[in-house]
């Protein structure tokens, strides 16, 4: 029998591969709480469940068409589950005003997601998409 702590692993890894890497809208409305805050968003950025799918299919899939997400291990307990991941792409598209290099790119990635009934309540991360965005606008 599937432990809640395996199904709210499952959760995080479906909505990477349906939300961040195919863009599935049905997907992030179907495992995105209403009420959902992103704790880590940008100061001015919308951190609601709206900036968070601005931030995967208007700003990453677009610069990266072929993002692809591995996901290196999660650890979960009671409600939250951390995940460290690696995005990966080609940067075939304008990124954050950086016109397309062709260059593959890897963001590192450690997410923490608190899961409450299958879906995303809260988020904490850190990435290293600063450090990317200084790689490319060096080309």
């Amino acid at each position: 029998m599937e432990t809640q702590l395996e199904k709210n692993k499952a959760v995080v890894k479906r909505f990477n591969l349906e939300v961040i890497e195919q863009g599935n809208l049905e997907s992030f409305k179907e495992l995105m709480n209403e009420q959902f805050i992103n704790r880590t968003a940008p100061e001015g950025a919308d951190n609601g469940p709206q900036g968070m799918i601005y931030t995967f299919n208007q700003v990453l899939r677009p610069a990266f068409p072929n993002l692809k997400v591995i996901i290196h291990q999660q650890i979960a307990e009671g409600d939250l589950v951390t995940t460290h991941k690696t995005i990966t792409g080609t940067h075939y598209g304008l990124l954050m005003g950086i016109p397309a290099t062709g260059k593959k790119v890897n963001i590192q990635v450690i997410d923490i997601v608190r899961v409450v009934n299958g879906k995303y309540i809260e988020h904490w991360g850190m990435n290293t998409l600063s450090a990317v965005l200084t790689q490319l606008s060096r080309t």
